[in-house]
């Protein structure tokens, strides 16, 4: 089971061997049956992005470059080039079903600086509640060898664990991992499901699985991304992507790897609030406050007493009652100066004050409880 019939969000990793045709051009006979399955998943209610490879292999073409190595400057230029070109062909395919698709163009620092993390997900998640399919890619046009992803396998699964997805699936040219190169041994063994990442399972990539997967990886990066996907709560699918309806054959029984999430979504984060940030101001709340928060309910600006410290929006607090006692930490949604200023006051008061308002100081998806003080 590949757990795809039942995940709420699914990325989908469509690498430039799938994209591009021999001729340098987009394959629109692939893509048009690639979104007729992520339609059909659009219809039951599943929300669906995609990360994207192709810019460059199209932009190649446009600047008549050679099939040599690019340099960085070459590669960027084809990546200008090749990126319009790419979008519309996403467009072509998807305006058929009625479905509108959104570019969102990423570098390494997006998922893995807080402030940009936060900017890009609030972006991503908007663009899913209004019913778009956001087609990702690698903002290659401005990134440098410093802040790359260095493959779209490790992207989709900073995106995987950016926006709580439940399933990432990698389209390869094969169905999974083996114990050896099935291509030289008879007796490789397909490995269908993995339930945790161990050294033996990772040094399975090696080698001859090392050459396997499309795109610059190969079967080594296709785990790496599973590792980072696990711990984010997200299973991981590798998959063969050149069937016409590769999601519909996944469902359909078809040969595949699925890599087991460690843990969920909803905890992976509230662990990473809890543990992995250094909070940078705090909130001491009132009593009423404080027992709602201890509920999992979303802090109100009219339960927070005072504030301390200096943070800007985005940034880890600690959550204080009124006797200094932590109850819980939690993204603030207020820069200090304005928190201070809507201390006490109703939400229909928060926009009067401020000129906007940002919700609850810190919502309740964003908190992490702290463990209560033993009794007595």
């Amino acid at each position: 089971m590949s757990g795809l019939a039942e995940a709420r969000r699914i990325v989908v990793k469509v690498g430039s061997a799938l994209l591009v045709a021999a001729d340098g051009a987009a394959d629109s006979h692939w893509l048009h049956a690639f979104v007729s399955d992520v339609a059909r998943l659009r219809a039951r209610g599943q929300q669906v992005l995609v990360v994207s490879s192709g810019a460059v292999a199209l932009g190649r073409k446009r600047l008549a470059l050679s099939r040599r190595a690019l340099t960085m400057p070459e590669k960027q230029a084809a990546a200008a080039a090749g990126q319009s070109a790419l979008m519309r062909a996403w467009e072509e395919a998807f305006e058929p079903h009625g479905l509108t698709c959104a570019q969102v163009l990423l570098t390494r620092d997006d998922t893995e600086v807080r402030r940009r993390w936060l900017n890009a997900r609030a972006t991503v998640d908007t663009l899913l509640s209004l019913g778009v399919i956001p087609v990702i890619n690698e903002n290659d046009t401005v990134v440098t060898e410093e802040i790359r992803y260095g493959d779209n396998d490790r992207l989709a699964a900073r995106v995987a664990q950016m926006i709580g997805a439940d399933v990432l699936v990698l389209l390869s040219d094969v169905d999974g991992l083996y114990t050896a190169d099935p291509r030289r041994d008879a007796g490789a063994e397909h490995i269908a499901r993995v339930r945790r990442l161990t050294p033996e399972i990772e040094a399975m990539a090696g080698g001859a699985n090392a050459r396997a997967g499309v795109g610059t990886g190969g079967m080594a990066t296709k785990l790496a991304a599973a590792k980072i996907a696990s711990a984010a709560g997200c299973a991981t699918v590798i998959t063969i992507g050149h069937r016409p309806s590769p999601l519909a054959a996944l469902e359909a029984g078809e040969r595949a790897t699925v890599i087991e999430a460690s843990t969920t979504p909803a905890a992976a984060y509230k662990a990473w609030i809890a543990g992995s940030l250094a909070p940078a101001g705090a909130l001491v709340v009132d009593d009423g406050a404080a027992a709602a928060v201890r509920k999992g309910r979303s802090l109100l600006a009219a339960g927070v007493r005072r504030i301390e410290g200096r943070f800007d929006k985005g940034d880890a607090v600690v959550i204080l009652d009124e006797a200094g006692i932590e109850i819980a930490r939690g993204l603030v949604r207020y820069e200090a100066e304005d928190a201070a200023r809507i201390c006490g006051l109703k939400s229909a008061a928060i926009e009067p004050a401020l000129g906007y308002t940002a919700g609850p100081m810190v919502h309740a998806d964003d908190l992490a409880l702290g463990r209560l003080p033993d009794p007595g």
